[in-house]
């Protein structure tokens, strides 16, 4: 068991993830308030621990099913370099990480916390063979990220962070979910027994839907008067821009380009991306920092 294995089973790339418990202190306006700064961190950290805790444990459950996919066969657990005994005390010592860290964050934050790793656990053990509900699931993970947020700095819980949260992470798992379904085509079935049930004319109709809900609900945040009032500025639309640019460049990822396997791997890889995303948080930042 190397430290190479050690790290891709536990998947630090993915913990980037976990931005979205970020978003509620940028908003709230306290971003250099050090005291709410420190909270974040170990809201963040806590949730990289249990964000890997539950990839340690999909990757046990789904060992032999992994073995018969293209992508998926090299990992640790499926490929036999790490053993599942190995695995899973390596889960937990995450686990624990993750509980210690967000011990000091307050019952609030720590029942969403619990919710967030019970969910992951349902998720893996059963929700993820559910059509729909799978991609669900997911979103509903990243939407207590975000709840989980507000509450380790004490900021409002806002409903259009929540939906805005929400909706974008439908999307993004959808788009996963066709790049499998296409990677794996009369297979899909094989590796995960869901992915069989989805079609790409499905995926497709599901993946147009979450992309304009997404944009449509971000657009009418960005202009709703009480938003301007609460933040103190009326000229958050400027950023909607960067919305529409980052929903349109994945979408020609995933249909122009053949991917959407990872999100992450896009997000860390994809330069115009990335440029979007930086030109969001700046504008953001110029606006309600200012």
């Amino acid at each position: 068991m190397s430290p190479r294995d050690v790290m891709t089973l536990l998947r630090p790339q993915q913990w980037v993830k976990n931005a979205f418990v970020v978003a509620p202190l940028l908003f709230s306006q306290r971003f250099f308030d050090p005291h709410e700064l420190v909270r974040a961190a170990f809201a963040v950290l806590s949730f990289c621990g249990a964000s890997s805790a539950a990839y340690v444990l999909n990757d046990i459950l789904d060992r032999n099913r992994d073995r018969e996919h293209p992508l998926k066969r090299g990992r640790p657990v499926a490929a036999g370099r790490i053993s599942t005994s190995a695995a899973g005390g390596i889960g937990v010592a995450a686990l624990v990480v993750a509980v210690s860290l967000g011990s000091p964050l307050g019952a609030g934050f720590q029942t969403v916390l619990a919710a967030f790793i019970g969910l992951q656990i349902l998720y893996s053990a059963a929700l993820k063979n559910v059509i729909i509900l799978d991609s669900v699931t997911i979103s509903v993970g990243f939407t207590l990220r975000a709840a989980a947020g507000v509450l380790a700095v004490g900021a409002e819980m806002s409903p259009w962070l929540l939906v805005c949260t929400f909706l974008l992470a439908e999307f993004l798992a959808l788009g996963k979910r066709r790049h499998e379904a296409v990677l794996l085509g009369d297979y899909a079935h094989t590796h995960r027994e869901v992915l069989g049930r989805y079609t790409v004319t499905l995926l497709d109709q599901l993946i147009a839907i979450t992309a304009v809900a997404t944009v449509v609900v971000y657009t009418l945040y960005a202009i709703s008067p009480p938003v301007a009032e609460k933040l103190g500025t009326a000229y958050l639309y400027l950023t909607v821009p960067f919305v529409v640019f980052g929903v349109f460049r994945y979408l020609f990822l995933v249909y122009g380009r053949e991917k959407g396997g990872s999100p992450t791997d896009i997000l860390l890889r994809d330069l115009p991306l990335q440029l979007g995303i930086v030109g969001w948080i700046l504008t953001v930042f110029w606006l309600l920092y200012r």
